[in-house]
């Protein structure tokens, strides 16, 4: 008898979502006998890790079309000697275990963190190492990348074999090296927990890393965050990030109703950033004026990495703020501008508006808002930033800018505006305009091409706003 063939249906799978990662900072409270014991581990872990690394990159050309698993196999049989396997294939590694007995009272799980990690320092290598040999480079005249066989790297450490959690993440127990074994550190405190993502609902913890060096002692704590999605909103929140103001963020709607406005300007890390700038300055005329030469390499290297983190935290703060003030309004999208390649015309070299456009952390501030957001299950989308600052929000064509207050612009009307503010709302109308028509690459300009091919009005907040009016006049056109 022929089969016959079942007629259900086989439901398709659906997709895992790529897990979401981000990582909290948790600060440990440790006697200084304890940091001593830590910094031996991390020590330890090391100069276990040198060895692999040399290995790896010799037998490279047998792992690299293995998968993860079966590299890390491969790996233990080229290592280890047991009684199935009775002699590995490189002498190398006994002889290293010889000459450093400590290495025979490695964890287990320690170990396979330390060959997780030696793969993925020889992958890296070997591909930057081949993009440099097919001619992918900075400059002509770059050398190739090196092998770096002494990492910083910290150890991984499993749970219930490394380390243990107290009540309510509130002391941890880490197994370290002594100098003659491998004891446990017992009830120390948890000071801080980072962003407290291990007190969401769904989130899970990943194995941490132990960071300790002369000034700090801490977990560098994985985080799998729960993917959520936000509900979809009738408003949306258009940021224009800029010179004079670091951010203006508007609420905008689909029919042109501007709901809010928030004004973004952290002045006082700005007046600090920009008195170390200033200072370096002083310093390199004198130093010039009194040498005569160019300045050395390393100049002013604490005014710089003061100036440099100031700068961060510049945008740091901006990025958070405009989250705040996206989910104050509860909307499920923020729009940027898309400034990647711009690049600075204004300002001579050396003059006060060059070292503001320098200074000017735009990419940063998007990438930070883009990793905040996305974890609250947001949307950032980019608009094309043409003529978003350079038309009146009203329609009534091209604005001009006042030489006195760069921030203030004049419509053709007489009416005087905040030019950020202004180019806030154009940016809104954009990202709408290009939901309206079905602009899948939000690159629209303006509105229609004129028959001559010559382009018309751009896209601003009144062609939102003369939309909405023709639907509503006009409901069954």
């Amino acid at each position: 008898m022929s089969k016959k063939r079942s007629n259900r249906r086989t439901k398709k799978k659906k997709k895992k979502e790529a897990d979401l990662m981000r990582t909290d900072v948790w600060s440990l409270v440790a006697t200084q006998e304890q940091k001593h014991q830590m910094q031996l581990t991390v020590n330890e872990y090391r100069a276990f890790l040198t060895p692999l690394v040399l290995i790896f990159n010799a037998q490279w050309a047998k792992l690299a079309t293995l998968s993860s698993t079966e590299r890390i196999n491969a790996v233990e049989k080229m290592i280890h000697a047991t009684a199935k396997n009775p002699a590995p294939k490189h002498n190398y590694y006994q002889k290293v275990l010889d000459k450093n007995p400590s290495f025979r009272k490695f964890p287990s799980y320690l170990i396979r963190a330390a060959i997780a990690d030696a793969i993925g320092i020889v992958s890296s290598f070997q591909t930057r190492y081949r993009e440099w040999q097919s001619g992918i480079r900075k400059h002509r005249q770059a050398l190739p990348p090196r092998l770096t066989a002494m990492c910083k790297s910290y150890p991984a450490l499993y749970q219930g074999q490394q380390i243990k959690y107290g009540v309510n993440y509130g002391t941890v127990d880490i197994k370290v090296w002594d100098g003659t074994d491998w004891v446990w550190l017992k009830n120390i405190k948890v000071k801080k927990h980072g962003g407290n993502r291990h007190l969401t609902k769904g989130n899970q913890l990943c194995s941490p890393a132990l960071v300790i060096d002369n000034k700090k002692c801490q977990l560098s704590m994985p985080v799998e965050v729960k993917q959520v999605e936000r509900q979809e909103a009738e408003y949306i929140c258009s940021v224009d990030l800029g010179i004079n103001n670091a951010a203006v963020a508007a609420i905008v709607g689909r029919d042109g109703t501007v709901k809010a406005r928030k004004f973004i300007n952290p002045a006082r890390d700005i007046d600090c950033r920009n008195r170390r700038r200033m200072k370096i300055a002083k310093k390199a005329k004198q130093t010039s004026n009194i040498t005569g030469k160019k300045l050395p390499r390393g100049f002013c290297k604490g005014l710089e990495r003061k100036s440099s983190n100031l700068n961060l935290e510049i945008g740091r703060t901006v990025a958070r703020e405009i989250v705040k003030f996206a989910l104050l309004h509860g909307v499920k999208v923020i729009v940027l501008e898309n400034l990647s390649g711009w690049k600075a015309k204004a300002g001579k070299k050396g003059s006060l508006m060059k070292q503001k456009f320098h200074l000017w952390c735009h990419s940063k501030i998007g990438e930070l808002i883009n990793d905040k957001w996305t974890e609250v299950g947001g949307v950032v989308q980019t608009i094309n930033p043409k003529y978003t600052s350079a038309v009146a929000f009203d329609g009534s064509g091209k604005v001009l800018r006042s030489k006195i207050n760069y921030s203030l612009a004049k419509f053709s009307t007489g009416k005087r505006y905040h030019a950020d503010l202004n180019a806030s709302y154009n940016i809104g109308a954009r990202y709408w305009y290009s939901v309206i028509v079905g602009d899948r690459h939000f690159s629209r300009v303006f509105d229609s091409k004129s028959s001559n091919g010559t382009s018309r009005t751009p896209i601003v907040l009144g062609t939102l706003r003369s939309l909405a009016t023709f639907k509503r006049t006009n409901p069954h056109p």
